[in-house]
């Protein structure tokens, strides 16, 4: 990792638990934090269909199921696995140091979607 990145702090690895996201906000921005099994993924918050927080969704395998519609995206890659969602929320790579949690707010995966 080069040294001009700028990483941001979400939160602690010990913060979130297995199947219960964690929302998270930095920057003026909101993140959901998700840990399937030993890795850690971070998804933006907000759904790309409509008003729904995803870090208040439910997590069934890699997919979160987003509480107002119950569209569904994986937490992995970000894109949409179930109607009514059809666009991808952005994702990003996450850096454990010390045991916190963060991400390069610049560099999103390729599957999200700008905003």
């Amino acid at each position: 990792m080069s040294t001009d990145r700028k990483l941001l702090r979400l939160c602690s690895v010990s913060d979130v638990s297995a199947n219960r996201p964690m929302r998270c906000e930095a920057e003026k921005s909101v993140y959901a934090v998700f840990r399937l099994g030993a890795e850690y993924f971070v998804i933006s918050d907000a759904c790309t269909h409509g008003p729904g927080s995803l870090s208040e969704g439910y997590v069934e395998g890699s997919e979160v199921e987003c509480p107002f519609h119950s569209g569904r995206f994986d937490i992995r890659t970000g894109f949409a696995t179930e109607p009514p969602c059809t666009e991808p929320v952005n994702t990003w790579k996450v850096h454990i140091v010390d045991e916190q949690i963060f991400i390069d707010p610049a560099e999103t995966s390729a599957a999200g979607c700008a905003r």
